[in-house]
């Protein structure tokens, strides 16, 4: 198989699962694109015409794999599980390193030591987590070598080829990186539309590639007089059995079956809630399981239920509310929902997004709580107790509006049904609308759809 062949199946599985996982993008950039290869030769012209690529040789371990180079810190000797040689790895990735001499073109990343510090000195929050800012630091001070931009066409003709120079193609991270810019249509014109995208407020990558995206590109930004992304996000892996996941060990999970069998919505809303931000979360399809019964149906799906009864709401009317009026006994659970928006989106912005996820579980087990502990189906039996039954049933069913819509770019479908079901209008479905307590009276749509029904088997 060609490489672009390969390179066309491997690009069509990943926009087959964004459609399946209801995933929605801007663009979808390959670097095989003729927009990208301009962007590309954009970026090589500024940073050759800045004095920053020049030509020179190099040597070092090299990773065919990892298409980089590595110093003798950043290697060492280890037996190999196959063979039982011993054979050199790097450190960092594990994969297998050779010395190799070439010459190639360079870029002075040494140049940028103090400038790379400087940035995220004066940017707490430029690199996220608080570990993965550490190691890029620790990175830094061990000090940073000119960086190979370039391998000869002879050993490397997959690529783009060094502007004027057919002997040499581009180093792959330099070609890939700039993927970003090619995504806003740089080089940029007033027909730019996406120009405005550039800077990132947060570019997500992968921790294995952390060195890549918070050294190499920014200075290779920087170089090129270009504004550095806000925020780079380095998040944690998935791993199986506490191990990497493997085809080789079987470890592995098929997303697209995953989809199938638990649904979109709660698949998507487990990753959020049990994925690794700073360290590895673990994969397990008996806590998706777990999550769906507990928080989903268990929480959720049945406070819904209960509040929105025939037996408990007969009209079929939320009850309106003043809210500027608060009886004792529902001021922990008013000020439990209005202050929830606060929490998750200080979770969200502090890139804890399994704790803005408990903030919501937190919200609903407090409602769940509060509504049997006022026991709404004795209250129905008591006409005098009409105004307190009133109360239970819109604070429940308030909670379960303020879930829903915080929990929509998480699961923007069960979350679109679950607004529907309680008649918020569209325009009232926005982040600032969970904020407020909604307090007109609303007609419940009566629907035969479980929210949350029981799993397939």
């Amino acid at each position: 198989m060609k490489p672009l062949e390969f390179c066309d199946k491997v690009s069509k599985s990943f926009k087959e699962l964004c459609k399946a996982a209801n995933i929605g993008y801007t663009s979808f950039e390959r670097t095989t694109s003729k927009p990208h290869r301009v962007a590309v030769h954009e970026l090589w012209n500024t940073l050759l015409k800045n004095g920053y690529i020049y030509q020179g040789k190099h040597e070092g371990w090299y990773a065919v794999s990892d298409e980089a180079f590595y110093t003798n810190a950043q290697v060492h000797k280890v037996v190999d599980e196959r063979t039982g040689e011993k054979v050199m790895v790097s450190i960092e990735s594990g994969q297998p390193v050779e010395w190799t001499t070439e010459e190639n073109y360079k870029f002075r990343l040494s140049k940028f030591e103090k400038p790379l510090l400087k940035w995220i000195s004066e940017n707490p929050g430029a690199i996220v987590p608080e570990n993965r800012k550490n190691e890029v630091v620790s990175w830094i001070k061990l000090g940073l070598s000119d960086l190979s931009i370039s391998r000869l066409s002879s050993r490397l003709n997959w690529g783009i080829q060094v502007p004027n120079d057919p002997k040499h193609t581009i180093y792959v991270w330099l070609d890939a990186l700039t993927n970003y810019l090619t995504a806003t249509g740089y080089p940029w014109n007033e027909k730019s539309i996406n120009k405005d995208a550039f800077p990132p407020d947060v570019q997500v990558v992968g921790k294995d590639i952390v060195r890549f995206h918070a050294i190499y590109w920014p200075a290779f930004l920087m170089a090129a007089g270009l504004p550095l992304p806000k925020q780079i996000l380095a998040h944690a892996h998935w791993t199986m059995g506490k191990q990497k996941m493997s085809k080789s060990k079987g470890n592995v999970a098929d997303p697209f079956e995953v989809l199938d069998k638990y649904g979109v919505d709660t698949v998507r809303y487990y990753l959020v809630r049990d994925g690794g931000i700073a360290d590895d979360g673990d994969y397990s399809e008996k806590m998706i399981e777990t999550r769906y019964k507990k928080d989903l149906a268990g929480l959720m799906g049945n406070l819904l239920n209960r509040a929105t009864g025939k037996a408990l709401l007969p009209s079929g009317v939320i009850p309106s509310n003043d809210s500027s009026i608060v009886d004792p006994q529902d001021k922990s659970i008013h000020e439990t929902i209005l202050t929830a928006a606060v929490r998750f989106d200080k979770a969200f912005e502090q890139r804890e997004f399994n704790q803005a996820c408990q903030v919501i579980t937190d919200l609903l087990s407090e409602t769940n709580k509060y509504f049997t502990e006022h026991e709404p189906w004795k209250l129905v039996k008591n006409p005098a107790q009409v105004d307190k039954l009133n109360r239970v049933l819109y604070y429940s069913l308030e909670a379960c509006r303020v879930a829903g819509i915080l929990l929509q770019p998480i699961m923007p479908t069960k979350m679109n049904s679950l607004l529907d079901r309680l008649s918020v209008p569209q325009e009232q479905r926005s982040f600032k609308d969970a904020f407020a307590l909604l307090e007109t009276e609303r007609k419940i749509v009566n629907s035969s759809e479980v929210l949350f029904p029981p799993l397939k088997k």
